[in-house]
């Protein structure tokens, strides 16, 4: 099992002039830990399960690139992305450039987005569900059109909600054959539909090992009809974690931990990402690195995306 953090709060000691110092140390010291890939929530409020409203949060795409120059081999994406903010070429050159910066350690993170109340706060258009899932739709294709080397400066795409005329994207992203493409959320008839066609990996949030079943199988029956390998997509899962050596203020120990998430290898499960409580205190990461990421190795099948 391949082990990820996710970035949720930037309320950490020393307030907003130490934000960089402190996401610096977090990023490299993950780094160095050895999980497989670092996200950031691509918020500009942030969100009323994390914390309130006033709380600082970074602009996504800005973030992945001082994460970039923080680390050396963790990939690094939007968990998830939201489509409406950033047109379809934007999406395409950003993740690209993200990925050349990075040494071809990108994600494309995407999803239909939903914080309705954030849209309108900071007046970005935010169309009805539906249409939201069409540009979804389409953006996927497009930026699979972009990052193909022999059509980029050739190919134009007439959709009903895009129109570009030349996918010229220099320079090319590093990442073969493309950035991989993680589509967020488990909608049943439209999300998972989208990764059996377009993604090559998905993401659903808990632990819950009958639920992870439920949806894996959903997933399976979508790559089924699309004539799509199942296999071929990893499942990814979102979860929240508290943890310390000795299971100290209702946190688990490293060893509980791995147990949990080895019932979720067993339903299918191939990569972690932890949203962690007090990330800034580095301890939580370098006891993930030395005591849970060894352990979780071992468990479940190779997940398809390096």
């Amino acid at each position: 099992m391949k082990v990820g953090l996710q970035i949720s709060s930037f309320t950490w000691p020393g307030g907003d002039a130490r934000i960089g110092e402190t996401l610096a140390a977090i990023v490299r010291t993950a780094d160095d830990a050895g999980f497989d890939s670092i996200w950031v929530m691509d918020h500009f409020i942030q969100i009323g399960s994390v914390g309130r409203p006033e709380e600082p949060m970074l602009e996504g795409m800005t973030a992945l690139g001082f994460m970039a120059a923080h680390s050396t081999r963790a990939r690094l994406g939007l968990m998830v992305g939201g489509i409406h903010y950033r047109q379809v070429g934007l999406w395409l050159k950003a993740v690209t450039t993200l990925d050349v910066l990075s040494g071809g350690r990108a994600w494309f993170g995407i999803g239909a987005a939903w914080n309705e109340q954030e849209s309108r706060a900071l007046g970005f258009p935010m169309p009805p569900l539906g249409e939201r899932f069409e540009m979804l739709e389409e953006a996927l294709r497009i930026v699979r059109l972009g990052w193909q080397d022999e059509l980029g400066s050739q190919t134009a795409f007439e959709g009903r909600h895009y129109r570009p005329r030349h996918l010229l994207n220099s320079p090319q992203a590093l990442s073969r054959p493309h950035p991989p493409i993680l589509i967020g959320g488990g909608g049943e008839r439209r999300t998972l539909r989208l990764v059996a066609q377009h993604g090559d990996a998905t993401n659903v949030f808990g632990t819950d090992p009958d639920q992870l079943k439920h949806k894996y199988g959903v997933l399976r029956r979508h790559c089924e009809a699309v004539g799509r390998d199942y296999d071929s997509i990893e499942k990814t899962l979102l979860t929240q974690v508290s943890i310390t050596s000795d299971g100290a203020r209702h946190s688990l120990t490293p060893d509980q931990l791995v147990e949990r998430l080895g019932r979720t290898t067993e339903a299918g499960a191939q990569h972690a990402i932890f949203s962690l409580r007090d990330v800034h205190e580095l301890t939580n990461l370098e006891l993930i690195g030395s005591h849970v990421i060894p352990q979780l190795r071992g468990l479940g099948q190779p997940s398809p995306v390096s």
